[in-house]
C-alpha cells in the first residue's frame, strides 16, 4: 500500500529517483517494471507492471466506437510508458510525459494505495486549493460514517 507525499526533482536525464521506502515493494511487486501514463487532470501516474495491466485491459475491453470511451483509451492507454527502475531506483519519465503534465524538473509525488500520482507543484497547488475550497463536501455520500 502506497500513501503519502514526497518532493523529488528530476535529474538532468528527465530521471525521477523513487523513494527508498517504495523501492524494496516495488521490486517485489513488479520486478522494478512500471508503467507511467497521463491522467485527465493533467498529472502522471505510476504504476507497478501488475497493478496497470488489468486497468489497461478493462479500459481496452470497452467499445471505441464511445468518443468519451476513445479518449481515455487514446488518453491513459496510448500514453502509457513501460518503465524499469534501474539500480538505483531511478526511472526515466520521457519527455512527451512531462510536456503533457507541464513537470520541468520538481514532482510532488502522492502514494495512491496501489499506484501513485506526479504533479508538477503549481498544479498540485491548485489541486489542493480545490479541496480546501469543497471542505467537509469532499467526503462523497455514504462515507460520512468514516472519522478522520
Amino acid at each position: 500500500m502506497f500513501q503519502g507525499p514526497s518532493e523529488i526533482s528530476l535529474d538532468s536525464k528527465g530521471r525521477l529517483a523513487i523513494p527508498t521506502r517504495y523501492r524494496d515493494a516495488l521490486r517485489v511487486q513488479s520486478s522494478g517494471q512500471l508503467v507511467i501514463t497521463a491522467h485527465p487532470h493533467r498529472c502522471l501516474l505510476l504504476y507497478p507492471r501488475a497493478s496497470w495491466e488489468p486497468i489497461r485491459d478493462a479500459i481496452m475491453q470497452t467499445s471505441g466506437l464511445d468518443r468519451q470511451t476513445m479518449l481515455l483509451q487514446g488518453l491513459l492507454v496510448g500514453h502509457a510508458d513501460d518503465v524499469e527502475m534501474d539500480a538505483a531506483g531511478r526511472v526515466l519519465v520521457s519527455p512527451a510525459l512531462r510536456r503533457f503534465a507541464r513537470i520541468d524538473r520538481e514532482i510532488m509525488m502522492f502514494g495512491q494505495g496501489s499506484h501513485f500520482k506526479l504533479w508538477n507543484p503549481p498544479a498540485w497547488e491548485e489541486q489542493f486549493a480545490e479541496i480546501e475550497r469543497l471542505g467537509a463536501d469532499l467526503v462523497p455520500a455514504g462515507m460520512e460514517q468514516l472519522t478522520f
